[in-house]
């Protein structure tokens, strides 16, 4: 019995030797960036009903949303800062310049929206940034959403008031 046991771990052991060696091998590096011919790489933010095209390129850290300025379009700090999350958390701030457009919804899923599509478009510009951005949470879409109102309700779950008289 003490050799069938030997023999095991010997056995797992390689195997998980041979297993560092796979995991080694399929390691992959960066991909190739995705960019056009304008320097420019672009990607698709989403956010409840909001939908953001974004193209970013190396500049001064000029944000354009629908022709405005970003200060102009988002004029509360708290969705400005929301917006800047990305540049902050791959230390890019003011090196990109971004142009975006942004349709339906509010105008807090429109700055969500162009929050996940800069994140999208700074991994297709630098791929090492990826797992920075994946760790702060920034690549992953949102899914929730607005609950439609039922029939016989107020709103979504709200009834109407009762009254016994």
């Amino acid at each position: 019995m003490s050799m069938e046991t030997e023999t095991t771990s010997t056995d797992e052991a390689q195997g998980l030797d041979k297993l560092a060696e796979l995991q080694a091998e399929t390691t992959v590096a960066p991909a190739e960036p995705v960019v056009d011919k304008f320097g420019r790489s672009y990607a698709t933010g989403r956010r409840k009903n909001a939908i953001a095209r974004v193209w970013i390129k190396r500049g001064q850290g000029v944000i354009t949303v629908n022709g405005k300025p970003s200060a102009e379009y988002f004029a509360r700090p708290v969705l400005q800062m929301i917006i800047d999350q990305p540049f902050e958390a791959a230390e890019r701030t003011a090196q990109f310049d971004v142009f975006c457009t942004v349709t339906g919804g509010g105008l807090s899923g429109q700055a969500g929206a162009v929050r996940h599509g800069i994140s999208q478009a700074l991994t297709l510009f630098e791929p090492g940034l990826r797992p920075t951005l994946k760790k702060g949470g920034f690549l992953t879409r949102d899914p929730r959403m607005v609950e439609r109102k039922k029939y016989g309700k107020a709103k979504a779950r709200r009834s109407f008031q009762f009254s016994k008289r």
